[in-house]
């Protein structure tokens, strides 16, 4: 096995020096899914939600968290992203909402935790501004989709089920 790349010869944790990569476009698009009750979901496409607009403060708190990802994720680096975007499905047979987060830069290191961030802080957002009316909605699933760019190329989620198999 390969050692870690955020571990020193000393076994301590440190930032990843990439200062000799190369820079390249770098997309990274991650996913997940908030489960709530049926009236929730109701509540939030009719627009009772009393806190305001849900999924429109849920891109914005997104996109800030893609922004904020080398402030709370220890070893990230601070990179200027170039892009985020978030979009938001409401699947009313299933009581969910998926969030899907795209994000892109032009540099020496992946927008992968960035991403990861966004779709996080989208789901938590939608817990806040609903949590009064259902406390039992569920954040999981998160993963992500596809990356793409850079020296370990691109990566393509196979669907593989990881709760019931450890490959």
């Amino acid at each position: 096995m390969d050692r870690l790349t955020h571990i020193n010869e000393k076994g301590y944790a440190r930032m990843v020096d990439v200062s000799e990569k190369e820079e390249t476009l770098r997309e990274a698009v991650a996913r997940g899914s908030v489960y709530m009750k049926k009236d929730t979901i109701r509540a939030i496409i009719e627009g009772r939600i009393k806190k305001g607009d849900v999924l429109s403060v849920a891109q914005v708190g997104g996109i800030m968290g893609a922004k904020s990802t080398s402030d709370i994720i220890p070893m990230c680096h601070n990179i200027n992203i170039y892009g985020a975007d978030l979009d938001f499905s409401i699947d009313e047979d299933k009581c969910k909402i998926d969030i899907i987060a795209t994000v892109k830069t032009y540099g020496v290191t992946g927008v992968e935790m960035e991403a990861l961030t966004a779709v996080s802080i989208a789901a938590l957002t939608i817990y806040d501004m609903c949590k009064a009316i259902d406390k039992e909605m569920v954040i999981s699933d998160i993963h992500i989709v596809k990356k793409t760019g850079g020296r370990s190329g691109d990566f393509y989620f196979s669907g593989a089920d990881r709760k019931n198999s450890c490959s």
